[in-house]
């Protein structure tokens, strides 16, 4: 089986700014590409996860989230990194219109993406990792039985500073960006603290 690192998208990979209704507006962090060949040279699988609701609530299509997840790929291409998956949820329960108006398995904190990842790259989450700016995400590492780290990058400064105090779960560890995460999970794996 394989070891994964799943990575949320928007202020994770890229600046966050809100939704991205256009692919002028996703700009990755500088330190991306270099983060992301630390997982790929330490043997994981890297797995974009991220929820999507600007297509439900009609800001923009599920095309132009295509277009920019080409895009990231691509940049990524040209810095020697690699995105082995993304995985994108684009509904939601209340807010949506149409088909994109539904309570979905796919929506994080629900673990559908997870399972989906699972499958399709026999991922082993017992030594897999998540990768979120949110306190949500680290709830959602956690029903999927991965391990979480939190970045300080997109809203994870403000999340950290103001309402850590009232988290019931706590992340593995806390890092400044993704290529400290990257660093960290390297080195967690490499001194086989997860192994059997």
């Amino acid at each position: 089986m394989n070891k994964a690192v799943f990575l949320d998208r928007d202020g994770t990979i890229n600046e966050e700014m809100g939704y991205i209704n256009h692919i002028s507006r996703f700009r990755l962090f500088d330190f991306v590409p270099r983060a992301i060949k630390i997982l790929n040279e330490a043997g994981f699988i890297v797995i974009v996860v991220t929820n999507q609701s600007g297509v439900a609530r009609g800001y923009f299509d599920e095309q132009l989230v295509r277009e920019i997840h080409e895009r990231l790929v691509e940049d990524l291409k040209i810095k020697s990194a690699r995105i082995d998956g993304i995985y994108y949820c684009p509904h939601h329960p209340q807010e949506g219109r149409g088909e994109y108006k539904k309570d979905c398995p796919c929506r994080k904190p629900k673990t559908g993406m997870i399972d989906l990842a699972v499958k399709d790259h026999n991922i082993d989450v017992s030594h897999s990792f998540m990768v979120g700016d949110r306190y949500k995400d680290i709830v959602f590492a956690k029903k999927a039985g991965l391990k979480p780290v939190f970045v300080k990058t997109g809203y994870g400064v403000g999340e950290y500073t103001y309402q850590r105090n009232e988290w019931k779960e706590e992340p593995l560890f806390v890092a400044e960006n993704l290529l400290e995460a990257a660093q960290f999970i390297r080195d967690t794996a490499s001194v086989s603290v997860f192994s059997d």
